[in-house]
């Protein structure tokens, strides 16, 4: 897989893979002890509906495994 520097992937836009917009990236999570990465923090679009998680501060929990493409947007299974 190609590297991917994090600087370059903030405010990134998220879209479904049915090509529906979902947000824009504000984080990624990550398990401590083994360093692997776990949910991208998606501030959704308004209106949007969710196939995932909401955490308290109302951003989507996409897991990473969600994830097909980073490209000029970042394209999640639906």
């Amino acid at each position: 897989m190609a590297e991917i520097l994090a600087e370059n992937l903030s405010d990134k836009r998220v879209v479904g893979s049915d090509g529906a917009e979902i947000g824009t990236l504000y984080n990624v999570t990550m398990e401590f002890q083994s360093g692997s990465l776990r949910h991208l923090l998606v501030n959704p679009i308004e209106g949007v509906g969710s196939d995932y998680s909401v955490n308290d501060s109302g951003r989507l929990e996409v897991p990473v495994s969600s994830v097909q493409a980073v490209k000029d947007h970042i394209v999640v299974a639906r």
